[in-house]
């Protein structure tokens, strides 16, 4: 493996390293939604699961092509949490840094010209931004206008 990219692949498990930290936060939280009778929570915080997974593949896929090993043991920390607004606000800070983290990988990945796993960073981005990110925003919007309780309710 090219010295180059030795080093994209050292910045693709930086990514790797969120999006398995993010299947397991989701995985606790759904789980716990579902515990609290919250299907419609669950059920959408397990489709994330799976959009984290597609997104885990793509950069393990990637990093194979470019001969690298992927680090399949490291996690950022996470926050696991036990009511709904702390679960909600702790994914998306999760988000926001794992979409700050994407940016500077695509900035990286523009300076060692490696185009390829740039616009597949991009659209991950556009995935973790504009679907995610945005969602769990509107969640927490909605709970300060209407109300933690008749939020849950709708949530039932």
């Amino acid at each position: 493996m090219s010295l180059e990219n030795s080093e994209v692949v050292a910045q693709l498990n930086r990514l790797l390293a969120f999006e398995l930290t993010s299947i397991d936060q989701y995985t606790a939280h759904s789980r716990r939604y579902e515990d609290m009778g919250l299907n419609k929570l669950y059920e959408h915080i397990n489709l994330e699961i799976e959009h984290e997974r597609a997104h885990a593949d793509l950069l393990i896929r990637r990093m194979l092509f470019l001969g690298g090993r992927p680090d399949m043991d490291r996690r950022q920390e996470h926050s696991i949490a036990d009511d709904v607004p702390t679960m909600l606000s702790n994914d998306l800070a999760l988000e926001r840094n794992n979409a700050k983290t994407l940016r500077e990988v695509i900035d990286f990945c523009e300076g060692a010209d490696d185009f390829v796993t740039r616009d597949m960073l991009v659209g991950i981005l556009k995935d973790t931004e504009e679907d995610h990110a945005y969602w769990l925003r509107q969640q927490l919007e909605l709970i300060d206008r209407i109300g933690l309780e008749l939020y849950l309710q709708a949530q039932m």
